[in-house]
């Protein structure tokens, strides 16, 4: 605080539930000592990072800070009750040539992202990249990347050697990056891989405090992993089309070999469009379009 007394920095949330509000009020009780809430820091617009937002600001007085972009977006998203998403929805997933059970189960389910953040801060204080924060005795500059999300904001004390990387770098899992219905000819594999290419800039030894899984110290490994990975789907993809034009539905089942229930289809199929805008964008693959609607991909 501006008076030298102790206060909290809150870096997301939790999605919107009565659970994650009993988790933070037990926290509240046993560990933050009574002491003030500064800010509440949302590094994304991702339901489980920001759906308590506007709930924890008000129970603790405190403003929101996060990029301009995600803040935008979880507005917008929060307050739509338009039936436009749905429709939108529908003409996305209808281009995929998924069978008809998958497409109406993904296409009833309207604006589902209300339902994680019902609603979001109208004030927000923004964060954008090369920014520093005083947080405690720490200074942290702001780091942002898209790919996983438009404007995702990661924190690093360069003095220390510690990256709050929100979702960019998890230990175990790849970070979704997918295409939406909003913008389907996106190329946000390409925003994601020059993410990648600026952490890789960090310090060599940086402690990576992640957002789902355990902290980690091999940032550098971490991110050739992940970076590997893509590769390889890119060229698993390139092969897979190059067997004949390919729906965006089959090279999803070749990509992910097992059964996907309607939301894992939702980030399958998302991620494997990333993967094939990103080669259209290449000259790899070349798309057209069937007279059904249906998108097709072949190898260039």
């Amino acid at each position: 605080m501006p008076d030298g007394s102790p206060a909290w920095t809150l870096i997301d949330t939790g999605v919107a539930s009565s659970l994650t509000r009993g988790i933070w009020e037990q926290v509240a009780a046993e560990f933050m000592r009574g002491w003030p809430v500064r800010q509440v820091i949302v590094t994304h617009f991702h339901p489980d990072h920001i759906g308590l937002a506007d709930w924890l600001c008000r129970r603790f007085d405190a403003p929101l800070r996060m990029t301009r972009t995600e803040w935008l977006l979880a507005r917008m998203l929060s307050l739509d009750s338009s039936d436009e998403i749905a429709e939108a929805g529908r003409r996305f997933y209808g281009a995929m040539g998924l069978d008809d059970e998958m497409l109406a189960a993904l296409t009833v389910r309207g604006n589902a992202y209300a339902r994680g953040v019902p609603m979001v801060p109208a004030t927000f204080d923004r964060l954008a990249d090369g920014i520093t924060l005083r947080i405690g005795d720490r200074e942290w500059t702001i780091i942002t990347s898209g790919g996983h999300s438009p404007e995702h904001a990661c924190l690093y004390s360069a003095e220390d050697g510690v990256l709050i990387a929100g979702d960019m770098v998890l230990p175990r899992i790849s970070p979704n990056v997918s295409v939406w219905p909003a913008e389907p000819f996106a190329d946000p594999l390409a925003e994601f891989l020059g993410g990648l290419a600026r952490l890789r800039t960090l310090r060599a030894d940086t402690l990576v405090l992640p957002s789902h899984g355990s902290p980690f110290s091999s940032l550098l490994g971490r991110i050739d992993e992940l970076t590997h990975h893509h590769a390889e789907r890119l060229n698993e993809a390139v092969g897979f089309c190059g067997e004949g034009p390919r729906t965006i539905a089959e090279i999803t089942r070749l990509m992910f070999n097992r059964a996907l229930d309607t939301h894992q289809m939702s980030f399958a199929a998302g991620e494997a469009l990333a993967h094939l805008n990103h080669l259209e964008r290449q000259g790899r693959l070349v798309r057209q379009r069937r007279e059904d609607g249906v998108w097709l991909f072949n190898r260039s």
